[in-house]
């Protein structure tokens, strides 16, 4: 979702770029073409993901990966590592979030000099839940969050990778304050498709987290621009 904007915001600052990817021959879990593409790298940007709710699946998948990427790194001696994770998950340590809490805590306990940098859910995210979704009525759990653009955060990545290891990079986040039931209802509007959309609020820590509103990141965190319905007439929307 963001690595062809990370891609093509480090090609537009000049860098060279290598893609880790299966389709380029390298796996990050079991680690195989990883020495040799990180060869001559000055820094690696990681933005792999995987789709679950199973807290078990996401922490074997986060810190195997991580496990993997560092252990090349500090082969070939890369100086800097860089992780996208999500804004507000600390105590959302739960499904998920478990997983990607755990790969922030491989990534500081590692040899490789690091920045975590967190962003808030991407304007995708919407829509990534209404095509999982059969049936009349689209039922979304209750959130409260802050979207941002997948192209804002592949460039806050790079900026992130130029200005070397700091630790934790300061939090992205979108323009304005969203309800995820809304945000839906827009999205079926904008597409002409007549559709309810149906919030509902569910037990569990996983759950109440996205409620809570602790996803839409503090004060401090750094504003994207391009608000939701911006992008949904963008010509990223209509890659995605």
């Amino acid at each position: 979702m963001v690595g062809r904007h990370t891609v093509a915001a480090a090609q537009a600052a000049g860098h060279d770029v290598v893609v880790l990817s299966r389709s380029t021959g390298v796996d990050v879990v079991s680690g195989d073409g990883l020495d040799e593409a990180l060869q001559g790298a000055d820094a690696v940007i990681d933005v792999t993901n995987t789709t679950t709710l199973s807290a078990a699946t996401a922490i074997e998948f986060f810190e195997t990966a991580t496990r993997r990427l560092l252990a090349a790194e500090e082969s070939v001696g890369v100086g800097h590592h860089v992780a996208l994770s999500i804004v507000g998950i600390d105590r959302i340590d739960a499904s998920y979030y478990a997983g990607k809490l755990a790969q922030e805590r491989a990534v500081a306990a590692g040899p490789v000099p690091f920045t975590i940098a967190r962003a808030a859910q991407f304007h995708e995210f919407a829509g990534q839940l209404l095509s999982g979704m059969r049936g009349p009525v689209a039922v979304v759990p209750t959130m409260r969050m802050r979207p941002v653009a997948a192209r804002e955060v592949g460039a806050h990545l790079v900026r992130a990778a130029e200005a070397g290891a700091s630790g934790r990079a300061r939090d992205l986040v979108g323009p304005r304050d969203e309800v995820l039931a809304d945000v839906a209802r827009r999205q079926l509007a904008f597409d002409g498709v007549r559709r309810p959309v149906l919030g509902v609020r569910l037990p569990g820590a996983y759950w109440r987290g996205l409620a809570s509103g602790s996803l839409r990141g503090g004060a401090d965190a750094e504003q994207g621009d391009i608000a939701f319905d911006e992008w949904l007439s963008s010509a990223d929307r209509a890659r995605s």
